[in-house]
């Protein structure tokens, strides 16, 4: 059935059915909850259970999944299927406090990266696209699952003190999960105070949309810090990104912040290519590797169209580190913009004040003394000993 939602786990699992209009789901005497499937009702979960996710959640159009301060929910570490996708009209309230986040992690013994996807939220928000084509594309992980419109409004629901890690399940070489995806997400959403640690793709990555986030901390992905795609015009206020010495998995080309115009450069004539703003991030890497096992390969790329505003910007590489890319506008597809403005002062130990520019498209690049980026202060209801 459509609104099947969970199976509960006491002696014996058994169906349950989705509950009405903003009843909460009551807690088994073991306390605990398996949650998969569709949620097609208005459902709010319960604090003092642990929930396994064991299974895709797919929040339907129309439909709230709300999630209280301090829940806990452990992924299944089986992969690709396991997930929390919110379709464009659903909402997603996850609205956790300093004292009580919300916590969406890997139920294995020995968590990895990779260990499950992810959470997806698909909004109605404009994307970049051909003059007169419908603002609408299909999801990356299921292409059946469409996203984007014309609301730069739409409210897709609260990401605020959420902890999210262990994810980027890889599909194929073309297709896998990040920790956070927003698609198509508008600014009546809130993204707030939200740490992504340990995810085997991207953290964060902004398919179109007009959404604006505020307070994003990254530790250790495998790929890109922040990742910016298809359209996407909103603004990031309070960035920090950092790479472990000790977290060596790579993709071909991880970097701090990449961002495209268009979908992948395959359409670089489209309408409302990606235009933001970021204030205030800091990206440090402290992992050594070089060649193939190049932990960074450009602190900034903006390419493909891309138009980006950096504002206090701080960089700083650890010992043994190897510099490429300080900050790069080309591409084989496409430059990035040339209207592009990037403010930033580095730390020039260990070769990062020999990190190359490449600025051929003439963008406002811009080195300062004295910019602090990312205030760490606002996370330290996550723990983490910077």
């Amino acid at each position: 059935m459509k609104t099947k939602l969970l199976a509960i786990l006491a002696a014996g699992a058994f169906a349950f059915t989705a509950c009405s209009d903003d009843e909460p789901v009551k807690p088994t005497p073991g306390g605990k909850a398996e949650l998969k499937g569709n949620i097609s009702a208005n459902t709010t979960l319960d604090a003092n259970v642990e929930y396994t996710l064991s299974g895709t959640v797919l929040v339907n159009s129309g439909a709230t999944l709300t999630i209280p301060a301090g829940t806990t929910i452990k992924a299944a570490a089986n992969g690709t299927d396991i997930y929390i996708l919110v379709e464009k009209g659903g909402k997603l309230i996850a609205d956790g406090t300093a004292s009580k986040p919300i916590v969406f992690t890997s139920n294995a013994a020995s968590p990895k990266q990779g260990d499950w996807g992810g959470i997806i939220l698909n909004g109605k928000a404009p994307l970049s696209r051909k003059e007169g084509a419908v603002s609408d594309a299909g999801t990356e992980i299921n292409n059946k699952i469409k996203f984007g419109g014309d609301d730069v409004n739409d409210n897709s629901g609260i990401l605020n003190y959420v902890k999210i890690e262990y994810t980027g399940a890889r599909i194929d070489q073309k297709a896998e999960h990040n920790g956070l995806t927003l698609n198509g997400v508008g600014k009546g959403t809130k993204l707030s105070n939200i740490y992504l640690t340990y995810g085997d793709d991207d953290a964060i990555e902004f398919f179109g949309g007009t959404v604006d986030a505020t307070n994003i901390l990254v530790v250790n992905c495998t790929d890109d810090m922040f990742d910016f795609s298809q359209g996407y015009r909103g603004t990031i206020t309070n960035a920090y990104g950092i790479r472990e010495a000790k977290y060596l998995p790579v993709t071909e080309d991880p970097r701090g912040v990449e961002a495209d115009g268009n979908l992948d450069g395959e359409t670089p004539t489209d309408i409302n290519q990606s235009d933001f703003t970021i204030n205030g991030i800091t990206i440090i890497n402290n992992a050594p590797g070089a060649d193939a096992n190049l932990t960074m390969h450009d602190v900034f790329k903006i390419r493909r169209g891309a138009k980006a505003t950096i504002k206090n910007a701080y960089a700083k590489f650890g010992a043994g580190t190897t510099v490429v890319d300080l900050i790069d506008l080309t591409d084989s597809k496409g430059a990035g913009h040339s209207g592009t403005s990037i403010e930033y002062t580095i730390d020039p130990a260990n070769g990062l004040d020999k990190g190359k520019i490449k600025n051929d498209v003439n963008a406002t690049i811009t080195k300062k003394d004295g910019l602090k980026g990312a205030d760490a202060s606002a996370f330290s209801w996550t723990g983490y000993k910077f």
